[in-house]
């Protein structure tokens, strides 16, 4: 499949995706307050954040799958950010550097397939990079760093599971009923 161009059209595209996510994060931070809740008790509170991650990071892939032009990804998943921003999300502004950091993770992966595989490999490198990133990105922001080797484990299986779901095996799902809908006429 070649690459596409920018247009309007991509544009509008990305913006609608944008919208769409952002509303999604911003709807999540409740699910998030509830999981935290429910899992402090039992000592697992950071696992809500990583049981989430998918969720938080699916506008960057879907973008980049649908749109397939560099930059794309990043823009999709920053732009989410800022919807949830400006919803008034339970993060603040903080967001941005959030989709700014999964906006870099979701790029890279199609970055390193050269933006030529937008199918599983290109999808599969994106949820790999995403991953790490994000959790080199809480390493510091959220403490990471002070977890057990049990626990760094288990909280970045979670994560890679949460990002497979959502971002790879969700997104591959709404592009494909988008495709046999003929919505996006490749």
């Amino acid at each position: 499949m070649k690459q596409q161009r920018w247009s309007l059209r991509n544009i509008i595209l990305i913006a609608l995706i944008a919208i769409f996510c952002g509303l999604i994060f911003w709807g999540a931070g409740f699910l998030y307050t509830a999981l935290t809740v429910a899992l402090t008790p039992l000592g697992m509170a950071p696992y809500a954040n990583d049981i989430l991650m998918g969720l938080w990071c699916m506008a960057g892939p879907l973008t980049g799958y649908i749109i397939r032009i560099p930059g794309s990804a990043f823009l999709g998943e920053f732009l989410g950010s800022a919807v949830e921003v400006f919803l008034g999300g339970q993060w603040g502004a903080s967001a941005f550097i959030s989709g700014l950091v999964q906006g870099i993770g979701s790029e890279l992966g199609f970055t390193l397939t050269g933006y030529k595989h937008y199918d599983w490999l290109g999808l599969s490198a994106s949820i790999l990079s995403t991953t790490i990133i994000t959790f080199a990105w809480d390493w510091f922001r959220s403490g990471y760093n002070q977890y057990g080797a049990l626990m760094l484990i288990g909280l970045f299986v979670t994560r890679l599971i949460s990002t497979f779901v959502f971002a790879g095996l969700l997104t591959r799902l709404i592009t494909n009923l988008l495709d046999r809908s003929q919505v996006l006429n490749r």
